[in-house]
C-alpha cells in the first residue's frame, strides 16, 4: 500500500495521543508534503514555549519525527502545488489542508500510482473522498 501521511497522523503518533494510527508498517512506500516538517516543528516549539515540554522531551519528539519521517518521500512545497491549492476543492478545505490535498493529487498524477491518503482529521478526508482519492481515517 502507498500512502499519503498527512500531519495529523504524524503530530497524534509523535505527541502520543489517543488514537493514533499504529500501522506504520503497513505500507511500501509513504508521501508527504514538505508542510509536515514545518507543522511538526511548530507544534514541538509551540509546546516549549507553553512550557508543556521540557528540553529533554523536545529533543525527544525531533528524534522521533525525524525517524518517523526518514523513509517519506517529501512533495516540495512548489508553485504548481500553491496553484493547485488555490484552486476550487469539491468541498470545504483550510489553507493547510489544500496543500497537503494539492501535493497528494499531483503526485499521484506525476508518479500515476494510487495512494491512501491517511489523516484524523474528518474535512480533509471528506475533501480527499470528493477528489476520488482511497482514505483511511484513523480512530
Amino acid at each position: 500500500m502507498n500512502v499519503y501521511v498527512d500531519s495529523s497522523v504524524v503530530l497524534r503518533r509523535l505527541l502520543r495521543e489517543p488514537g493514533a494510527f499504529e500501522r506504520w508498517s503497513d505500507w511500501d512506500w509513504a508521501v508527504s508534503s514538505e508542510l509536515l516538517r514545518v507543522e511538526a516543528y511548530r507544534a514541538i516549539d509551540r509546546l516549549r514555549v507553553m512550557r508543556s515540554m521540557v528540553d529533554e522531551e523536545v529533543a525527544h519528539a525531533v528524534a522521533v519525527f525525524r525517524s518517523l519521517t526518514r523513509v517519506f518521500e517529501i512533495v516540495p512545497i512548489r508553485p504548481l502545488v500553491l496553484e493547485r491549492a488555490a484552486s476550487a476543492f469539491p468541498t470545504v478545505v483550510g489553507t493547510r489542508s489544500a496543500i497537503h490535498l494539492a501535493s497528494a493529487l499531483l503526485w499521484v498524477e506525476e508518479h500515476k500510482v494510487a495512494l491512501v491518503f491517511l489523516t484524523h482529521d474528518e474535512q480533509q478526508a471528506r475533501a480527499a473522498m470528493a477528489c476520488g482519492l482511497d482514505v483511511q481515517s484513523a480512530p
